[in-house]
């Protein structure tokens, strides 16, 4: 009876154990799946470097804070906002928020109109986005969500303000202190 027990003992540490596979395989399976991601990559950037569409422009591209004017020379607009007749800078707006009231906000942006409108437009405009950024309160505009929300909210004031006229609010600054 012992020789039976040691023999199924024996037996028990005798069990084959799994191989993975070898080296070469797993190094063979790393440069593979490299090589495809870097493709992918390569790939992706291509179509967002010519737009998607496939036609690339034949114009040079201004750099971060130019602007590239018809002949293709970059001039520097930093910090400027167009001025047209459909796209109105309004002045800063600097305000405390609605809850906690120990926040400020300082937003400097610009509407854009479908035609020319009124001056004193951008002024009514302006003093009902003031109104409206004291009633916020900050968790309403934490994130991105809450930064897309608060901007289509802007957007429905003002177009409601002009009748109509106001097609986008483009915010240049927003910065909460």
């Amino acid at each position: 009876m012992a020789a039976a027990a040691e023999a199924a003992a024996g037996a028990a540490d005798e069990v084959p154990q799994k191989k993975g596979p070898s080296i070469v395989v797993q190094l063979g399976a790393l440069i593979f799946l490299t090589a495809a991601a870097a493709g992918m990559g390569w790939v992706s950037g291509g179509m967002l470097t010519s737009g998607g569409s496939g036609s690339e422009s034949h114009a040079p591209a201004a750099g971060h804070g130019e602007k590239a004017n018809a002949q293709g020379e970059a001039k520097d607009g930093h910090g400027e906002a167009p001025v047209s007749d459909t796209v109105i800078p309004l002045e800063a707006i600097t305000t405390n928020i609605g809850a906690p009231t120990d926040v400020w906000v300082r937003m400097e942006a610009s509407i854009v109109l479908d035609a020319p409108q009124a001056p004193e437009l951008a002024g009514i405009i302006q003093q009902d986005l003031l109104a409206y950024l004291r009633t916020v309160k900050l968790y309403q505009v934490e994130g991105a969500s809450g930064f897309r929300h608060l901007k289509a909210d802007l957007e429905e004031r003002a177009s409601i303000r002009s009748d109509g006229h106001v097609k986008g609010l483009l915010i240049r600054t927003l910065l909460f202190e």
